[in-house]
């Protein structure tokens, strides 16, 4: 089984973003520096500050959330989903809103599901100054919600991480995914048993939020870093985003050890091809990094304790 065999036609919502793209592009204005398309969307606020702001929620996983009765880790997919692409930009984040939809309000669901995002804001550094709470009944059932969020962060113009320095020859990293993140939940949840509760419990393990770990690294060598890739929807179909105008060679895959037992059990399931599995799933992978002096930046890592994988270089298109 395929992801679009599971109801997720990626093509389809990549069609959509380019037929919406003209009524977007209608409505900026000259402080609009980076719209729709990057990981984060880049606005003026004067000649030196950039705001980068992204939004997203956490696809069919809060549906393993609500079957299993978990609701207190779900918050921190949801941080970050977003914190993570406004991270891509070398934005560092502010603040926080979160929207929570639900049929009948259960206040120990919500409370619990609200505790987690905060939770997962400090771990992200963003203050939670907002949100929204809708009871929809007869658009929702009883017992069931949807979860959304906005990040918005901040980062000097001289600082941006635009990708226009990655160039011939740079190095891909790779860093850890704690699981399949929120991505693939569709198909991923037609491929466990009902019976099989522990499997599920595992793979509602929160995906890893990267913010502390990649400004530590900024803020010792941000002259070697020349771009950052959030691992999500279209798995490493991600890294082009770092600078379209490049190939990304993957020459060196990362192998079932570099992966949770779980997370290879699913992808043994799946029964994939090579290209399906790594546009699918993050495949271990939860952030990637190009860099110009690679010992430099494995020495980083080394000393944080972080386990890497160099993936491959990048080359002419």
């Amino acid at each position: 089984m395929d992801y679009k065999a599971a109801g997720v036609d990626v093509e389809k919502g990549d069609l959509f973003v380019e037929k919406i793209g003209k009524f977007i592009h209608e409505t900026y204005d000259s402080r609009v520096i980076s719209g729709v398309g990057g990981f984060a969307a880049l606005y003026a606020i004067d000649e030196e500050r950039l705001l980068a702001t992204g939004t997203d929620g956490v696809g069919t996983k809060v549906k393993l959330a609500q079957e299993l009765g978990i609701h207190e880790t779900i918050g921190q997919d949801l941080v970050a989903m977003c914190v993570n692409d406004v991270l891509c930009t070398g934005a560092r984040p502010l603040f926080f809103l979160d929207y929570f939809a639900t049929g009948k309000l259960d206040l120990e669901v919500s409370t619990a599901v609200v505790k987690g995002i905060a939770n997962a804001c400090k771990l992200g550094g963003s203050a939670l100054i907002g949100g929204e709470t809708a009871e929809m009944p007869g658009v929702y059932e009883s017992g069931v919600y949807d979860l959304a969020g906005f990040s918005v962060g901040e980062v000097n113009r001289k600082d941006w991480i635009d990708g226009k320095k990655c160039e011939e020859g740079q190095y891909i990293i790779g860093l850890r995914s704690s699981g399949f993140h929120s991505n693939g939940f569709s198909l991923v949840r037609k491929l466990v048993r009902d019976d099989e509760i522990e499997l599920k419990k595992k793979l509602l393990t929160p995906t890893r939020i990267y913010v502390k770990l990649i400004h530590a690294l900024l803020q010792d060598q941000r002259e070697n870093i020349t771009g950052l890739a959030h691992i999500t929807g279209g798995g490493f179909d991600n890294i082009s985003r770092i600078n379209e105008s490049l190939k990304y060679e993957i020459t060196n895959y990362p192998d079932d050890s570099f992966r949770p037992e779980f997370m290879n059990e699913i992808i043994k399931r799946a029964d994939l091809t090579q290209k399906e599995a790594y546009t699918t799933f993050n495949m271990g992978v939860g952030f990637v990094i190009t860099v110009k002096n690679l010992e430099q930046a494995q020495e980083f890592f080394k000393l944080q304790g972080e386990d890497t994988i160099v993936l491959g270089r990048v080359s002419k298109a």
